[in-house]
C-alpha cells in the first residue's frame, strides 16, 4: 500500500511503445502547438497594437487568447519531451502544478466565455446600453472576476485532491494530470469530499450553460427582428464566432468526462483527450479571425509591418 506522501512522481500514458511513432506524435503535437502560439500571439498582438480594435468584445478576445496559449503550454510541452525522451515520468511537483493550472485556466476561460455570451447579449438586444454596461472598468471588473474565479476554484480542487491518500499506484490513464484519473489512484471512500466539491462545479458550470444558452435565445429573438437581411447577417456575423468557440469547448470536454463507460476505451479515452485539450486553443484563433474582416485585416497589416521591419532590419544588416 502507497499514500500520497511516498509517491514522488506519477507514470503518464503514452500514445505509443513505438519509437518511430513516439516521434511522429513529437513532430505532430510541435505542429500543433506551434500553430497555437502563431494563432493565438497574432490575435494578442493585433488587438493590444490597434487602437480601433480596443474595444469591449476585442478585449474579452484577447483575454481568451492568453488563456489558450496558457491552456495549451500546460500540456503539451511535457508530452512532446515525454515522447521525445521516451519517458512516462512527471514529478508529484510536476503533477500538482499541473492540475492546478489545467483547473485554473480551464475554469477562467469557461467564466470568460459566459461573459462574452452576456457582451454579445447587450451589444445586439440592449445597443444603446452598451457603453454604460459594458464600460472600461465593468470589462476589467468582469474579465478580472473570470480569471479569480478559475484560480480559486483552481487552488480548492488542487489542495484537496493532493491531500487525499493514494493506494493504486502510480500509473495514470491521461497525457496529463488531471483530477479524475487521481481520484481513480485514491483510497477507497476516502474521495468523497474532492467529489462532492467536483458536483458543486458541475451545478456551476451548468448555472453558466443555462445562461448562455438563455442569451443566445434572446439574441436569436431580437436578430430575427431586425428588419435587413444585411442587418441580420452583420449580427449574425458578430455571434457565430464566440457560438462556435462556446460548442467546441462544451462539446469536447462533456463528451471527454461524461460519455458512458459502456463505449470507453483507453484509445477512444486518449483521442477524446486529444480533441478538448488541444483542439480549442488551436481553432479559437482562426474561428475568430475567419468570419471578422476587422480582424483579418488588422492582423494582415500587423504581419505586413512585421515583415516590413524584417527586411529595414536586414538590409541594415548587411549595410
Amino acid at each position: 500500500m502507497s499514500n500520497s506522501s511516498s509517491i514522488t512522481q506519477f507514470l503518464l500514458l503514452a500514445f505509443t511503445d513505438t519509437r518511430e511513432l513516439q516521434l511522429l506524435h513529437f513532430w505532430l503535437f510541435l505542429g500543433i502547438y506551434l500553430a497555437a502560439l502563431l494563432g493565438n500571439g497574432l490575435i494578442i498582438t493585433t488587438i493590444a497594437c490597434d487602437q480601433h480594435l480596443h474595444t469591449p468584445m476585442y478585449f474579452f478576445l484577447l483575454n481568451l487568447a492568453l488563456l489558450d496559449l496558457g491552456s495549451i503550454s500546460i500540456t503539451v510541452p511535457k508530452s512532446m519531451a515525454n515522447s521525445l525522451w521516451d519517458t512516462r515520468v512527471i514529478s508529484f511537483a510536476g503533477c500538482a502544478a499541473q492540475v492546478f493550472f489545467v483547473c485554473f485556466l480551464f475554469g477562467a476561460e469557461y467564466s470568460l466565455l459566459t461573459i462574452m455570451s452576456y457582451d454579445r447579449y447587450v451589444a445586439i438586444c440592449k445597443p444603446l446600453h452598451y457603453g454604460t454596461l459594458l464600460g472600461s472598468r465593468a470589462c476589467v471588473h468582469m474579465a478580472a472576476a473570470a480569471w479569480a474565479t478559475g484560480f480559486l476554484s483552481a487552488l480548492l480542487h488542487t489542495a484537496n485532491t493532493f491531500s487525499l491518500p493514494l493506494c493504486k499506484g502510480n500509473a495514470l490513464d491521461q497525457f496529463f494530470c488531471e483530477i479524475p484519473q487521481i481520484l481513480k489512484l485514491s483510497c477507497s471512500h476516502s474521495y468523497f469530499r474532492e467529489a462532492g466539491l467536483l458536483v458543486v462545479t458541475v451545478c456551476l458550470g451548468f448555472g453558466c450553460f443555462v445562461f448562455i444558452v438563455l442569451s443566445y435565445v434572446q439574441i436569436l429573438r431580437a436578430v430575427l427582428r431586425i428588419p435587413s437581411e444585411q442587418g441580420r447577417h452583420k449580427a449574425f456575423a458578430t455571434c457565430l464566432p464566440h457560438l462556435a468557440v462556446v460548442s467546441l469547448f462544451l462539446s469536447t470536454g462533456m463528451f471527454a468526462h461524461l460519455k458512458p463507460p459502456s463505449i470507453s476505451s483507453p484509445s477512444l479515452d486518449l483521442v477524446v483527450s486529444v480533441l478538448y485539450a488541444l483542439v480549442p486553443p488551436a481553432v479559437n484563433p482562426l474561428i475568430y479571425s475567419m468570419r471578422n474582416q476587422k480582424l483579418k485585416e488588422s492582423i494582415r497589416k500587423v504581419i505586413s509591418w512585421a515583415f516590413v521591419n524584417t527586411d529595414h532590419l536586414s538590409i541594415t544588416v548587411h549595410k
